[in-house]
C-alpha cells in the first residue's frame, strides 16, 4: 500500500486527494474484510509515508485541494473552481464507480464524456448550484469501500437518496471519511496482534534503493541506457530511508518489521546489507530477478523450475544475510489486471487450478514450498465490480476451506522453513521487466535525477536555514513516484500536478537553506507525450471502405497506433479515439479510426472526424454530418492564402459503421512518388476540438513508387 507524498512541507498543502480516497475505499476494506475469514493469513506492506499522510488527515485535520472545493458552497465557486470540479470530480472508474449511480451518470453525460478544456468553461455555466452540490457529494461518496456502501447507515442512506443533496449531507460524507480514516491503522494493528496478518514495511518515502546507492547499477539490466549526466551515489540516503521506516513502524505497531518490500521490488547486492543491519529478516521481489540471477537469461522466459521458484533463498553480502522471496509473476498479474474481466467463479477456479498445477510440478522431497502472490494494494479494486466485494468473499472463502492450501504469514513460514539455498550473486532490477527503465534512462527521468543531485549538493554545503526540513524534502524527492510519470512509460490526468510537486519539493530545499532555486526548476520536466505507432505500414493495402471489419487481412499490413496506451495508469482517462490504422495503395492513402462511440446512434451527429495534413501542404479531409444532406459527408479542403479552408472536393471514399474508414487519392495532395506526407487526426464535437492524435508529432508516410512491390521482395 503506498501513495506519493502529496504534501508540500513548507506550505502544508496537499495537492491531490488519493491518500484520503484510497484510505476510505481500499486501505480499510482490504483489512476489515478479513474479520469474516479468521483462518486466512495475509501479508500487508504499508509504506511509512502513506501512514504518515493518513495520520496527518486524522490528527491535524489537513485538507487537500479537492476537499477544499468539496466543502466550498456552490454559490461561492468561481468559474475556475467550477471548471476544476467538472474536470476532476469524475476521476474514478466510470463503469464501476459512476455508471451504477444514475444521478452521477447523468451529471457526467451533462458535462460530456469527452470534453476539451476550452469547452469546459461554457459547460460550467450550465450547471446549477444543486447539480454542483450533487457532484461534490457523489465524487466523495463513490470512493467509499464496499463495507461502508453495504453496511454503514449514513453511506447507505445517501446512496439511496441519490440526488438533491444538502449541505448537511455533504458534511456527513466528509465526517464519515474521517471516521473511516481513523480506523485504518488501528485495524491493521489489531489484525497483526491477533496473528492473522504480518505487516512489512518499505523505505520511508518509497525510493528505488539500488539507484540511491549507485544509479550506475541500472547498466546491469540496461547496458546501453543513457544515464543522467551526474551519477547519484548515496547509500547513506538509502540507509537513512530504511532506518526511518523501521523506527516509524516500531512506533506505530509496537514491534520492528520482520519483512520489507523494497520499493517496486527493486533489489541489488548493495542494498541487502543495509536491510539486514536494520534488523529486517526477509525481503521480496519478482521471479524474473531470480531467473536472471540463476540463469543469466537476456529475455524473460519460464526457465525456472517450480522447485527453484517456490522456496526462499539466503543472500549474503558484506557479512550480512537476508531471506529473499520471489513472487509468482503470472498469478499476481492475474489478480491485478485480468480477473476483474471474468466472472468471480471462473477467476477463483482458475487461480485454484494454477495452484494445483504448481503442486503437482513440485519435487516430492518432503519440503514445504511457498507461492508468493504480490500486487499493488489499491489500484486493482476500482476495476472490480462493487470494489471487489464478491471477489474477496469468494477468493478468501476458497482459500480458507481448501484442504490442499495453507495461507501463511511470511515470518511464520521462514521460522519453520529457513532457506536451504544461498545466492552468491544477485541480479539488480525491479519487479517491472527486471530493470529500472521506468525510473531512469529517459531524458525526462535523467533530468529529474540531475535536478535532485544538484539540490542535494547544495544542501550538503549549506550552513544555515532549516536543514532538517530540507533533508526531509530531499528524501521525499527521492521517492519513486515522480519518475514513474516521467518518460514514455506512464501518463495520467495528474501528470502536470506530479511534475509541479516534484519540482516544488526541490525548490523548497533551496528556499529552506536561504538560496534562490535554479530557474530550470520553473520549467516543466514532463513534456507532451508522443504516442508512437505499434507498427509501421508493411505493404500495400486495398481495404473495402464500408465502415466494417470486412476481413482480418484488409488492414493487416497497415501501420497501427494503440491510443489506449495514452490512458493513465492511475484511475481512468477515457479517450474518444481508441485505435488508428493507416496505410496506402499505389494511388491512395487510407485511414481507419476506432472510436468509443456508437456510430449508429444519433449522438454521433455532434462529432466530426478530420485528417489534417501539414505536408506537402496544409489540407484537411473531414467527415461530418450535414443537416442539409441528412447524412455524413466527406470533404477535402485546402488552406488558401487567407488562411481559410477552401472546399476542393466532395468524396464518397469513406465508410461509417462499426468503425470509420476513409481513402484519399495522393493526387489531391499533389504528392509525387517518394514525397513525404504528414498528417494528424482531430476529433471535434459541435465544432470544438476534443482530441488530436498522435500527441507531440504527426504521422509520416512516403508516397510509394511504381516499383514499391518489387522493392518489398527480398531473399
Amino acid at each position: 500500500m503506498h501513495q506519493p507524498f502529496y504534501k508540500d512541507l513548507v506550505t502544508g498543502e496537499y495537492i491531490l486527494p488519493w491518500v484520503r480516497l484510497h484510505a476510505v475505499k481500499d486501505y480499510y476494506d482490504m483489512a476489515a474484510v478479513l474479520d469474516r475469514f479468521p483462518e486466512v493469513k495475509i501479508n500487508f506492506n504499508l509504506v511509512p509515508s502513506l501512514l504518515l499522510q493518513i495520520e496527518d488527515y486524522v490528527n491535524n485535520k489537513v485538507t487537500d485541494t479537492f476537499l477544499d472545493l468539496t466543502l466550498k458552497e456552490p454559490k461561492d465557486l468561481s468559474l475556475d473552481d467550477r471548471i476544476f470540479i467538472l474536470q476532476n470530480f469524475f476521476m474514478a472508474n466510470w463503469d464501476n464507480m459512476v455508471k451504477p449511480y444514475p444521478r452521477y451518470q447523468d451529471l457526467l453525460l451533462k458535462r460530456g464524456r469527452f470534453i476539451s478544456p476550452a469547452e469546459l468553461a461554457k459547460v460550467a455555466l450550465r450547471f446549477s448550484a444543486q447539480e454542483l452540490l450533487d457532484l461534490q457529494v457523489w465524487f466523495n461518496l463513490t470512493w467509499f469501500g464496499f463495507i461502508s456502501k453495504h453496511e454503514d447507515p449514513v453511506v447507505k442512506e445517501l446512496i439511496g437518496k441519490g440526488r438533491y443533496f444538502t449541505r448537511d449531507d455533504k458534511h456527513a460524507v466528509i465526517d464519515k471519511q474521517m471516521e473511516i480514516m481513523r480506523r485504518v491503522i488501528p485495524k491493521y494493528k489489531e489484525l497483526e496482534d491477533r496473528g492473522q496478518i504480518e505487516i512489512s514495511t518499505t523505505p520511508f518515502y518509497h525510493p528505488i534503493l539500488p539507484l540511491l546507492c549507485d544509479s550506475g547499477v541500472a547498466k546491469e539490466a540496461m547496458p546501453y541506457a543513457k544515464l543522467p549526466g551526474s551519477l547519484f551515489r548515496h547509500p547513506e540516503d538509502a540507509e537513512a530511508q530504511i532506518r526511518a521506516a523501521v523506527e516509524f513502524h516500531q512506533q506505530r505497531f509496537g514491534r520492528k518489521p520482520r519483512g520489507m518490500w523494497p520499493s517496486e521490488g527493486s533489489v541489488s547486492e548493495e542494498i541487502m546489507p543495509l536491510i539486514a543491519r536494520a534488523g529486517v529478516k526477509w525481503a521480496a521481489t519478482d521471479e524474473a530477478i531470480l531467473e536472471r540471477t540463476l540463469h543469466k537469461i537476456e529475455m524473460r522466459s519460464r526457465t525456472l523450475s517450480a522447485g527453484e521458484l517456490y522456496q526462499p533463498y539466503l543472500i549474503e553480502h558484506d557479512g550480512e544475510a537476508v531471506s529473499l522471496l520471489f513472487r509468482n509473476h503470472f498469478l499476481s498479474d492475474q489478480i491485478g489486471f485480468v480477473y476483474y474481466r471474468w466472472s468471480v467463479r471462473d477467476a477463483v477456479t482458475d487461480f485454484t487450478a494454477h495452484l494445483n498445477n504448481i503442486r503437482v510440478s513440485l519435487p516430492e522431497d518432503g519440503s514445504k514450498y511457498l507461492v508468493s502472490v504480490i500486487l499493488d494494494g489499491e489500484n486493482a479494486w476500482e476495476y472490480y465490480r462493487d470494489g471487489g466485494r464478491e471477489f474477496f468473499e469468494a477468493f478468501y472463502g476458497r482459500l480458507q476451506n481448501d484442504p490442499m492450501v495453507k495461507t501463511v504469514r511470511v515470518s511464520d513460514y521462514l521460522e519453520a522453513n529457513p532457506p536451504r539455498k544461498k545466492i552468491s550473486r544477485l541480479f539488480a532490477g525491479s519487479w517491472i521487466n527486471n530493470n529500472f527503465k521506468i525510473w531512469i534512462g529517459h531524458d525526462e527521468d535523467n533530468e529529474a535525477w540531475d535536478h535532485l543531485n544538484q539540490a542535494r549538493l547544495a544542501l550538503e554545503s549549506a550552513t544555515g536555514g532549516d536543514i532538517k526540513t530540507a533533508w526531509q524534502e530531499i528524501y521525499v524527492a527521492e521517492g519513486s513516484d515522480w519518475c514513474w510519470w516521467y518518460g514514455d512509460d506512464h501518463s495520467s490526468e495528474n501528470d502536470a500536478a506530479f511534475d509541479a510537486l516534484f519540482r516544488r519539493h526541490l525548490k523548497n530545499v533551496y528556499n529552506l537553506i536561504g538560496r534562490p532555486h535554479p530557474k530550470e526548476l520553473d520549467i516543466p520536466i514532463k513534456k507532451l507525450r508522443v504516442v508512437r505507432p505499434i507498427k509501421e505500414p508493411a505493404y500495400l493495402i486495398q481495404p473495402v471502405l464500408d465502415g466494417e471489419i470486412t476481413n482480418y487481412y484488409e488492414w493487416l499490413s497497415a501501420g497501427y497506433y494503440d491510443i489506449t496506451r495514452a490512458r493513465g495508469a492511475m484511475h481512468q482517462i477515457e479517450t474518444l479515439l481508441s485505435e488508428l490504422y493507416y496505410g496506402f495503395s499505389l494511388t491512395d492513402l487510407y485511414v481507419r479510426l476506432g472510436v468509443n462511440l456508437n456510430l449508429r446512434n444519433d449522438e454521433v451527429k455532434k462529432y466530426s472526424f478530420a485528417v489534417v495534413f501539414s505536408a506537402p501542404f496544409d489540407a484537411k479531409a473531414d467527415i461530418s454530418f450535414s443537416a442539409e444532406d441528412g447524412r455524413f459527408i466527406f470533404r477535402f479542403h485546402k488552406l488558401n492564402e487567407k488562411h481559410e479552408w477552401e472546399l476542393l472536393h466532395n468524396l464518397e471514399s469513406f465508410g461509417l459503421g462499426r468503425i470509420i474508414e476513409l481513402g484519399l487519392p495522393f493526387s489531391y495532395l499533389d504528392a509525387k512518388p517518394g514525397q513525404r506526407i504528414e498528417f494528424i487526426v482531430i476529433i471535434y464535437k459541435d465544432g470544438q476540438e476534443l482530441e488530436r492524435w498522435p500527441r507531440g508529432g504527426g504521422i509520416t508516410v512516403a508516397v510509394p513508387t511504381e516499383s514499391y512491390e518489387e522493392e518489398q521482395w527480398f531473399i
